[in-house]
């Protein structure tokens, strides 16, 4: 039985980034070279970056991608998992076939990696078309392009909730991935996800560094109430401490069952630092787990 192929395109070129590949080449330089310098040290098994549009957020996701595929060896897998913005479903949506279009270039999907991810069971799903419009796993692959030409992905869009179901889902895909990389698989695991939405940029900084603990811990369960606290504080412009707290929840228990003992802050920022308004920002925040 011969797989149809899917080709993801593009659903945000020309708004979270450009549409051209040569403007869009000239600003992820730019993005990388901004990128605060990362740590050396424990090459990493994963990180937290955010997904905005590039001219706000990239230089700090700049910064997660290059401590993230800073090794030297084979060309890694990214299992990327991305905040549920656009689509209503419940459960991990697997993109398990093809690849993702960029304007400069096509990125695979590891279509093993994918199907053992899929494979699981509830809530892991096969289920591509829950990505159609999706941005937060989107606007990461001009900088893992960029870096790693040869990386592949296995895009996650999470949906999984933040109670103890989704921490157990967490443990049992970092177990699984854990697995692959004893058989010498280079897999990595990349958590998409920008912070506090939409105080002034004191307040995104403050809820930002109280959230730290939990995640630098790798404390799936205390990030999840914290959070929760924080979108329920009712600070003025507070929505949400994380858009992507579902797949945070998920990603910290993963990268735990994965072996991950704890997470080094690279950079943090708002929208505001990147010219937006001061009294309503973004936070966004990268760091990288060993």
């Amino acid at each position: 039985m011969i797989r149809h192929r899917t080709i993801r395109e593009p659903a945000v070129a020309g708004s979270f980034y450009p549409a051209g590949g040569e403007r869009l080449g000239e600003l992820v330089d730019a993005c990388l070279a901004a990128a605060p310098g990362t740590r050396a040290g424990t090459p990493s098994l994963g990180a937290l970056v955010p997904h905005a549009g590039l001219v706000y957020s990239g230089a700090i996701a700049a910064a997660g991608w290059q401590a993230l595929l800073a090794g030297t060896g084979p060309a890694p897998t990214v299992v990327i998992l991305g905040t549920n913005h656009s689509a209503w479903f419940e459960g991990v949506a697997v993109f398990d076939t093809g690849a993702w279009r960029q304007p400069t270039g096509e990125v695979a999907v590891d279509e093993e990696v994918a199907g053992s991810v899929a494979s699981l069971g509830a809530p892991f799903a096969a289920n591509p078309g829950a990505h159609r419009e999706e941005h937060s796993i989107e606007v990461q692959l001009p900088l893992l392009r960029a870096l790693r030409p040869g990386a592949r992905i296995v895009p996650c869009s999470v949906a999984a909730g933040t109670g103890r179901a989704a921490v157990e889902a967490g443990r049992r895909i970092g177990a699984r991935l854990a697995e692959l990389r004893a058989d010498g698989r280079e897999i990595l695991l990349a958590i998409s996800t920008d912070m506090a939405h939409y105080p002034a940029h004191e307040v995104a900084v403050a809820v930002t560094e109280r959230l730290l603990p939990s995640i630098v811990a790798l404390d799936a369960e205390a990030l999840a109430a914290q959070e929760q606290a924080e979108a329920r504080s009712g600070a003025r412009g507070v929505v949400c401490g994380m858009c992507g707290i579902q797949p945070a929840v998920l990603g910290l228990a993963a990268l735990r069952a994965m072996g991950a003992s704890g997470g080094a802050v690279l950079a943090a920022a708002t929208s505001a630092d990147a010219g937006g308004p001061t009294d309503r920002a973004v936070g966004y925040l990268a760091v990288a787990f060993a």
